[in-house]
């Protein structure tokens, strides 16, 4: 009998590394969420009680998975998603609804399974974070009924005003007072706004380093995708000029590329207040949103654009991420409708002059038939307009039949098949999914390759059938 001899001690290596077998796609996706601790630096939110105070932002993982391992010398992709006003970014960027041509509507299991480690955060106040017991999590926190016209308040629970009509008056009286406050207003334990665009810029470059240490991205960067509100955020987070939250210059260090999607823009470059102060509370609350309707004929040539079911699902995922909100509302006692409880902030830090500032190659995208009055398709030119003209890697894309929703819709009938040429990111004779595909494939591109179809610059629109061409 041969006595087989002892292998000698090495390195460990990697599964299918001996056999050349790996997997050079992913071959699934793999979903978790993790929590990253601070303390709340002196100073930095509107209300002083917060400061010094421990907290934690919620931050929601999708990756790829490889059954083999990852083929070697390939590259390593990552990105970090920042959410908008309204919706925390586990809901936002990873809702599991059916999506018009197979899969689903998340983008981040549509990234992850291009190959690309997504972390979509829940900033302070939204999600699974940190809502401070006496910030977000008290209903006494909402709006009470405004000062009279001469400044005075008749009303022993106190009054309020606000700086932004997104931020209503006497939600207290219109959807707390059956659940949970038994039919009475009742005073705040906090009298100024949640947060400033600073508050979140800090929690941004946390994600940052948080994602650099974990996907441990090719060269150490990320690429950093701002939707809505979140662009803003974005972009006074790599302005070299904050000296409120400074560190600008590593956060640059750690960025290769930069999305505004359906982006804010045109704000003072630093806080200002309001002639009449800000919001005298910190609570916010939204019920379940409805679809957007376009204008005729607009929402008429925009077949399929509303996903069945794909709003119910969003507000489901909503609830889910707001264990609290989700028993407040409606007007019968013990049977809450569900709110949705978001922070009231100051906006600035975004315009002209931070754009013409910005350094990471930079891709502005946008729905063409975006109707929010904040976010209109003239925003998208703006930036790009904005961005300095040494930039050479730069790309302004509007997508028709798309709004400020674009990430949830899609494309059915006869317009989805264009008959002469390839839909952007499709393959010949497969039907354009809609905006929420044109927007996966931009998003794959750019962060892969710097470019959009193709293209490492220019101005370019995705028409009502998904067909990508250069413009001007």
């Amino acid at each position: 009998m041969r006595t087989r001899r002892p292998r000698p001690a090495g390195p460990t290596r990697r599964p299918g590394a001996a056999t050349g077998r790996c997997d050079r796609a992913p071959t699934g996706v793999a979903a978790e969420d993790h929590w990253l601790d601070f303390t709340v630096p002196a100073g930095l939110m509107p209300d002083a009680r917060f400061d010094g105070r421990p907290a934690r932002l919620q931050v929601h993982r999708v990756r790829p998975v490889y059954a083999r391992g990852k083929c070697a010398g390939g590259p390593t992709r990552a990105a970090v998603l920042v959410h908008g006003r309204r919706v925390s970014g586990p809901a936002q960027f990873d809702v599991r609804h059916p999506a018009p041509g197979g899969g689903d509507l998340s983008l981040q299991t549509s990234l992850a399974r291009a190959g690309i480690d997504t972390l979509a955060p829940s900033l302070l106040g939204y999600g699974l974070s940190t809502r401070f017991q006496d910030g977000l999590d008290d209903p006494g926190n909402a709006s009470l009924r405004p000062y009279e016209a001469d400044g005075s308040c008749t009303h022993p629970e106190g009054c309020d005003r606000t700086h932004n009509p997104v931020f209503p008056l006497d939600q207290q009286g219109s959807l707390l007072l059956t659940n949970p406050l038994g039919g009475e207003r009742i005073a705040h334990s906090s009298s100024a706004r949640f947060a400033r665009t600073d508050v979140w810029v800090r929690d941004i470059r946390q994600v940052v380093d948080d994602a650099v240490a974990r996907a441990k991205p090719t060269g150490g960067k990320v690429t950093l995708i701002g939707y809505s509100l979140g662009g803003v955020h974005v972009a006074r987070a790599l302005y070299a000029g904050n000296t409120m939250v400074p560190g600008a210059a590593d956060t640059l260090r750690k960025v290769n590329r930069v999305v505004f999607m359906s982006s804010l823009f045109g704000f003072p470059t630093e806080e200002v207040t309001p002639p009449a102060g800000f919001a005298t509370f910190p609570l916010t609350l939204n019920t379940r949103p409805s679809p957007t309707r376009l204008p005729q004929p607009r929402d008429q040539a925009c077949t399929g654009r509303v996903v069945p079911g794909a709003a119910d699902t969003l507000w489901d995922r909503i609830l889910a991420q707001d264990p609290i909100g989700r028993d407040w509302g409606g007007t019968e006692p013990g049977n809450p409708t569900g709110l949705n409880r978001t922070p009231t902030f100051s906006t600035y830090g975004w315009n002209a002059d931070v754009a013409g500032r910005l350094t990471p190659p930079t891709l502005v995208i946008h729905g063409l038939d975006d109707i929010d009055p904040a976010a209109p398709p003239t925003n998208a030119t703006a930036i790009y307009d904005a961005l300095p003209a040494t930039m050479t890697n730069k790309a302004l894309v509007h997508v028709a039949c798309a709004t400020h929703e674009l990430l949830l819709e899609g494309c059915t009938g006869a317009r989805c098949l264009p008959q002469a040429a390839t839909v952007y990111g499709g393959r010949p004779g497969v039907p354009w999914a809609g905006p929420q595909a044109t927007v996966k494939a931009a998003l794959a591109e750019w962060i892969k390759s710097g470019t959009f179809n193709g293209a490492a610059t220019g101005r370019f629109l995705v028409d009502e059938s998904g067909v990508a061409e250069p413009v001007g």
